[in-house]
């Protein structure tokens, strides 16, 4: 069967393909997409054709934030039934190498991620009506939770994990996140859930804290006019800027642990590093997830109202341009999501 897809080809070039759905392996599931949900990795690809490294070198079907319903379960009877709504894990792992015997497949030498050009062939991602996936990558969505809420399962994740990094964990702690973006306030969000003490969110823009004071920050900081960082034991750096890691490390008390989630630019960044050492701070990063996707699923289906205004705004595919451009635009969108179908 024919399916829409929405292909990034170069730089400022999108375009919406009809392409056959390949049949199922036995052990593979069809997935009628319902919501697709726009990250940053999709945003690069669109405006520069790169991610870092991952440097974009033949049309590739973008998106791994995918949520929808089974059309036709795997043949061998594994996975959800018909019918059954589910998320997409967006991993493939190798499940021999070291790292997935320790159970850190987020860090698989042979690592693919839906829609990513960080190997060659690409993997196409998941922004397409039809999705043909193993069954085991398939996370049933709690009963109660919407799928567009559902939408942010795998952004949740992310958060998740970097918030599972520190392994004091961060109930009755004091919880610092810099930069509102999605995974920022997810991580405000799943931090104010998992009991801290307070959740204090920065940004440079308004619209952003509006929404963290909603789902659950207790202090937010405009960054952009020298207000006042309060100080944390636990600070999650999510904006992926040098001025954000030098206030994350600047606020940690003695003892106190940085989280690295946001992508810093690869040519290096300069921080005061002096300060891990008088301070006894502890610096880590957080790269993805791999087994936090039922757990997120799980949280934000007891808590639906926290997460549901994360998702700002829903375009159809053929506005995918326009939901590009909405997503680029912090100062008035969090999470933007496509509709299929």
């Amino acid at each position: 069967m024919d399916a829409k897809a929405l292909v990034v080809t170069g730089p400022g070039h999108l375009t919406i393909e009809t392409r056959a759905t390949p049949a199922p392996r036995p052990h593979e599931a069809v997935v009628t997409v319902v919501y697709g949900g726009i990250c940053g990795s999709d945003l690069h690809y669109y405006r520069s054709g790169r991610v870092g490294e991952s440097v974009l070198r033949s049309p590739m079907v973008l998106g791994h934030e995918v949520v929808g319903v089974v059309a036709e379960p795997a043949a061998d009877g594994s996975g959800p039934p018909a019918g059954g709504r589910v998320a997409v894990h967006p991993a493939q792992v190798c499940g021999r190498c070291g790292y997935c015997l320790r159970d850190e497949q987020n860090l698989c030498e042979e690592l693919r991620y839906l829609g990513s050009a960080a190997r060659v062939p690409h993997t196409d991602g998941g922004f397409a009506e039809r999705l043909v996936v193993p069954a085991s990558r398939l996370v049933p969505i709690p009963d109660g939770l919407d799928l567009r809420t559902a939408a942010l399962a795998e952004p949740a994740s992310v958060a998740l994990h970097g918030l599972r990094r520190p392994s004091s964990g961060v109930e009755g702690r004091d919880v610092l996140v810099i930069g509102a973006g999605p995974i920022g306030l997810l991580s405000a969000a799943l931090a104010a859930c998992a009991g801290a003490a307070t959740v204090t969110a920065t940004d440079v823009f308004g619209e952003p804290l509006r929404l963290a004071l909603q789902v659950g920050a207790t202090h937010v900081v405009r960054a952009d006019r020298g207000e006042p960082i309060p100080a944390a034991d636990v600070a999650i750096e999510s904006s992926g800027s040098q001025a954000g890691l030098v206030s994350a490390i600047e606020a940690l008390r003695p003892g106190g642990t940085l989280v690295n989630v946001g992508h810093l630019p690869p040519g290096g960044v300069t921080a005061p590093l002096h300060l891990a050492v008088t301070r006894e701070l502890t610096l880590m990063g957080s790269s993805r997830f791999y087994h936090e996707m039922p757990a997120a699923l799980s949280i934000m289906g007891r808590e639906a109202g926290r997460f549901a205004p994360i998702v700002t705004s829903v375009f159809g595919l053929g506005a995918a341009v326009a939901a590009f451009e909405e997503a680029a635009d912090a100062r008035r969108s969090s999470k933007v999501l496509l509709a299929f179908g």
